[in-house]
This record gives C-alpha cells, structure tokens and sequence, in this order.
C-alpha cells in the first residue's frame, strides 16, 4: 500500500481516454494511477498519446486474475463501468447484459483481495440507480465495510453549461465523509463543512462575459417555430437565464486558437445542405452566448436528433425570421434561410473543453473526428468527477 510520500496508488478500471486520470490531476489529491485496463483499441491509443508512462492493460477485466489484482497493491479504484446495459433507449438488460460481466467480476473480487481499496468511485448513467447491477454493489460495498454516498449530478452544478446527468458513487473504508450522508440519492453536491465554494466551480460573478445575448423570447416566445413543447421551450429559456451557469463562448477558441489559425478551418463543421433539411426543426439550437446545451453523445456529428447541440455561428441573423413559415417555402428558399444560420457541430475540442479536459488533453493526429466524437460521449465530466474525488478523501 502506499505512503503518505508516495501518495494513493490508483487503479483506473474502464479506463477509456482517461477521464478519470484527469479528474484526478484535476482534484489536487496526492496519488499516482498504477495501471489502467481498457479493451477499447481506439480510446486505448489516445490514453497512451497523453499518459505515456502511466501502465496500460489492453486486456478484459475478466482476464485479471486476483493476483493481478493484489499485486498492484492499490489504495482507490475508479472506475465506469459499461454503460449501456443500464441506459434508458438501450434494451436495458442490466446483469443478463454480457457486457456487464466484468462489473460483476469485480465484485466478486473485492471482498477476496489481500487489502480492499480504501476508496472507491463509480460513475454511470442515469438508469443504473435502479438496476439488479446496483443492488449488487451496495451489497458489497456493505459486506466489505465501506460507508458509501450515492448522487446524481450534471455539469451544471458546478457552473458548466451542458446537461449530462450521470450516477455516481463514492465509498470509503475507514472513518466518515466529511458532509452528512444520505440513504437516498443526493443530487447535485452537498454543502462544504465550512460553507466555502469548492475551487472547482465559479462564482457567476466571476464569469466572462461575451457580446450579444441568446435570445430567450424566440426560445420561449409566442412563437414556437421548432417541433417542441412550451414546456422544453420554457425549460431552455429558464436555463438560458440562469446567471451561475457559465456562457457557451467561454469554452470556445478564438479564431487565433480555432482550426486553421484564422478560424477557416471551422467550415468542416458546418451542417451539410442535406441535414439542415432534413433535421432542422428536430436540432437543438445555441448560440455562444447560450448558458445550455444538451448531453454530447458518441454518435455525435454523424446523427443530429438527440446526441448534442448545434452552434448558431452567425449571431447576428435572427433564427424566428428564420424558421417562421419555413414549411410554406421552397426547398431552395428554405435551405439558403437555414444557410444565414451558419449552423455548425462543436468541435471535439471544444466538447473536451465543455467536459472539462485540459488544454494539454490531445489527440493523435491519425484520429479521425468521428472517432474522437465518438470517444468523447462515451467519456465522463472531468471536473465533476474531480469534485467527488476531493469529497471522498476529505
């Protein structure tokens, strides 16, 4: 086990493109990541590109043998486990799911370690807390002696402008949280003990501001002229005016630092003709000085309905002149009214940015973007994560 100058030696199981590694710089806890485990070919090769000397295991969980296990000698698992069999547009098989096999490997490893972790983090989606695969945990964790804290969190609760709702949970073996714990979920985060803001979010007032507005009365108007309901329209709108979420151009490069050098390089991402026909009353509109966007998914930039907001990069067209009566026009009339928009798909930097990666996350140069989309919403929100980490070992 480690000492207190070596730090928390940490095990990262699911390890992806190393969301949690990062979550870890991120949270200032002393501790080095021992070995990372992934199958996945693709996030396995970014996670090298940035974490070069960290051990990584190209292997199933399943084909660790406890003594692989007790022979790290860690301190912390963190880890995200498959989400899929739990989603709520998957089939939801839960533990008949092959793919949560190797969850349930680990479970019936932990108790059979030489020295179980002191701390333990589980991330997955909103769908898991009611799973048999959750049952099965809590019964671990309880039979093994741990005290543990569940929650449900989106990035909005530290200030960041994106709804990505996950279920997390954090245990520890010996001593207390050092907030009051509950039966029940917890949602959002709980008080610091001395009412301090937690470093990792910012105070509205503290936020940039950035020219222009977001238009709230054409989210919510008289008008809807988008196939949806008041009520989403008055949730955007809602969302849109609320001042302790950050501005969307906050995480957005300048032309200086956008693809190109001078931004040209951004034209790649503009909806082709085909999409904004198709899909333009299904799309998800925001403009940078939004302070929303919905869940980036990993099929993001290849489908539109339902797997991430679409910029407006022309701020100054009015997107009700727009859409108002665009049933009744031409084809043509109705995609050079779309084209004013300059509707674009963020980046996968500027997603990165958005699920709190550092500026020296990167990739290979030999990724194409639909992979990095792709890996990008199967990955977690760095500062959220963080942010538990620094509950848990406090």
């Amino acid at each position: 086990m480690s000492t207190a100058m070596d730090g928390l030696r940490v095990l990262e199981l699911y390890s992806g493109i190393g969301g949690m590694h990062y979550a870890l710089k991120e949270s200032s806890v002393a501790a080095q990541v021992v070995a990372a485990v992934d199958v996945n070919t693709t996030a396995n090769e970014i996670y090298r590109h940035n974490f070069p000397d960290t051990p990584l295991w190209p292997k199933t969980i399943e084909g660790m043998t406890l003594d692989n296990f007790n022979k790290l000698s860690f301190d912390m698992i963190l880890m995200s486990p498959p989400c899929q069999p739990f989603t709520r547009l998957g089939l939801q098989g839960d533990t008949a799911d092959p793919r949560t096999k190797s969850f349930l490997y680990i479970l019936s490893l932990l108790p059979r370690l030489a020295t179980t972790p002191r701390f333990i983090l589980l991330e997955n989606v909103k769908g898991f807390e009611t799973s048999s695969a959750r049952e099965s945990l809590v019964e671990t964790l309880k039979n093994c002696g741990y005290t543990f804290q569940e929650f449900m969190v989106s990035p909005t609760s530290l200030g960041i402008p994106n709804s990505r709702l996950r279920y997390f949970l954090i245990a520890r073996k010996t001593g207390s949280f050092s907030f009051q714990t509950h039966s029940e979920i917890i949602e959002g985060f709980p008080p610091p003990a001395d009412n301090k803001a937690s470093d990792l979010s910012t105070p509205a007032s503290s936020h940039t501001s950035c020219p222009g507005t977001c238009p709230q009365a054409e989210e919510a108007g008289d008008v809807l002229y988008k196939l949806e309901t008041a009520r989403d329209a008055q949730r955007k709108s809602s969302q849109n005016g609320d001042l302790s979420l950050r501005q969307i151009c906050e995480f957005l490069p300048g032309p200086e630092e956008a693809e190109g050098g001078d931004g040209a390089g951004m034209d790649r991402y503009l909806l082709p003709p085909k999409t904004l026909l198709r899909y333009a009353l299904l799309m998800d509109i925001v403009r940078p000085t939004c302070r929303r966007s919905v869940c980036f998914t990993k099929g993001y930039g290849h489908y539109v309905e339902g797997t991430g907001s679409v910029l407006q990069s022309c701020v100054e067209t009015e997107m009700e002149a727009v859409f108002k009566g665009l049933d009744q026009v031409s084809e043509e009339d109705k995609l050079e009214r779309l084209s004013r928009l300059k509707l674009r798909y963020f980046t996968p930097r500027e997603i990165a940015n958005i699920m709190g990666f550092p500026q020296d996350f990167s990739f290979p140069e030999t990724m194409s973007v639909k992979q990095q989309y792709r890996v990008l919403g199967n990955s977690l929100n760095v500062l959220v994560v963080a942010r538990l980490i620094q509950l848990m070992v406090s």
